[in-house]
């Protein structure tokens, strides 16, 4: 058994209480606020002790390999539908929202992904906003897509895509597209695509 093996078998043994905490507060609060209250006490694990020990608790919620993963300090999760594909990377202290993150992406420090641009409803004047009706919607990150720090995704990105730092995705981009600003635009297609600029 290798080395990387043993701790991974350790870190899923010292999370599992985690688990159960969440599975409890869940009882009490529902999914949704349990799963992003565990996950803020997780993020707060230091070192590369935190990065196995977030990714051990992830594979017990979400059944899923994660290998090759990295979660860095201060990463939150607010919904319990997350889904990270193996070799992931995700800088300091991003917020995943209800997402499916395809293979092999990067995403930089303090990204944050919504759950889609309908998390809020303001049509009724008499109602505080935070009262108002939610929907939230899945956003997919295509496989091996690249998102500068800062980054605000709040729609769909396809593959192999790269996200400049601080831009605002509020339009779907398509697979190889290079996208900055915003809101943000496309500048650009990645070698081999073929095809000229566009903009939205």
């Amino acid at each position: 058994m290798t080395i990387k093996r043993i701790v991974s078998v350790v870190m899923r043994v010292l999370s599992l209480p985690v688990l159960l905490i969440y599975r409890l507060e869940a009882l009490c609060v529902g999914e949704m606020k349990a799963f992003g209250m565990v996950t803020q006490w997780v993020s707060l694990v230091p070192g590369l002790t935190g990065e196995w020990f977030r990714r051990a608790f992830l594979q017990w919620h979400t059944g899923l390999r994660l290998e090759d993963c990295c979660i860095s300090f201060g990463t939150t999760f607010s919904d319990p539908r997350v889904v990270i594909g193996n070799g992931v990377y995700m800088g300091r202290s991003c917020d995943i929202g209800y997402a499916e993150i395809g293979e092999n992406c990067m995403i930089g420090s303090s990204v944050h992904i919504l759950s889609g641009l309908k998390q809020h409803s303001f049509d009724d004047l008499d109602t505080p906003i935070k009262d108002q009706p939610r929907e939230f919607s899945k956003v997919t990150i295509g496989e091996d897509t690249w998102i500068g720090n800062g980054a605000i995704i709040a729609t769909d990105v396809g593959r192999k895509c790269i996200i400049g730092a601080g831009a605002v995705v509020v339009k779907p981009l398509p697979d190889y597209a290079i996208a900055v600003g915003n809101p943000a635009r496309i500048v650009r297609y990645r070698a081999g695509r073929g095809e000229e600029t566009k903009r939205y």
